[in-house]
């Protein structure tokens, strides 16, 4: 990884994606929440910025729709009162130019992903990153999706990570972006 100080990013991990009342828990749903609390507690303990993205469903009645039981970050993720909720209506994070704002002003050139879901928020967001002009690191095992267009869950994350790579990403796995949070973020 890189010296240039890192935001860890917590894209989409909402309490609909885990609780399994209105659609399934996401594909590895318990080992993904620890992970990301691994992640969360790795980015913290080296002072690095941590934001939560949140995506306010439409229409009334989407799983993520604000206010539904869906819509709240996941509560196990171990978000503290100082770390930030970006609200997204779109699948890019960065669609939300607070979001920018906030990385640059923590004078971050670089972000690391991880969240739901691979094949759609994730993957906008790491556009919006690298348009953005930053550096760009996906935690290759902490980002999921469900099963679709007769893919597996696991089949769909392995081909995101191998397209992440080509558009210029890097993928770290988990135990490498803790180890590497030290100083260097």
């Amino acid at each position: 990884m890189s010296e240039k100080p890192a935001a860890l990013l917590v894209i989409d991990l909402q309490t609909a994606m885990f609780a399994g009342r209105q659609i399934p828990p996401i594909f590895g749903a318990d080992r993904l929440a620890g992970v990301v609390r691994d992640l969360v507690a790795g980015a913290r303990r080296a002072g690095a910025p941590i934001a939560f993205i949140r995506h306010d469903g439409d229409p009334p009645g989407h799983p993520l729709a604000p206010g539904t039981p869906g819509w709240p970050i996941w509560p196990d993720l171990s978000q503290s009162e100082a770390d930030p909720v970006f609200a997204k209506t779109l699948g890019d994070a960065f669609s939300n130019p607070e979001l920018g704002a906030w990385v640059r002003n923590r004078g971050c050139h670089r972000v690391i992903l991880c969240g739901a879901q691979s094949d759609f928020c994730v993957a906008a967001t790491l556009s919006g990153a690298l348009e953005a002009g930053l550096e760009v690191v996906v935690v290759s095992d902490a980002h999921s999706t469900w099963d679709s267009g007769g893919r597996t869950a696991p089949e769909i994350i392995a081909s995101q990570n191998a397209l992440f790579e080509t558009l210029g990403a890097q993928l770290a796995p988990s135990a490498v972006v803790i180890g590497e949070f030290g100083d260097r973020s």
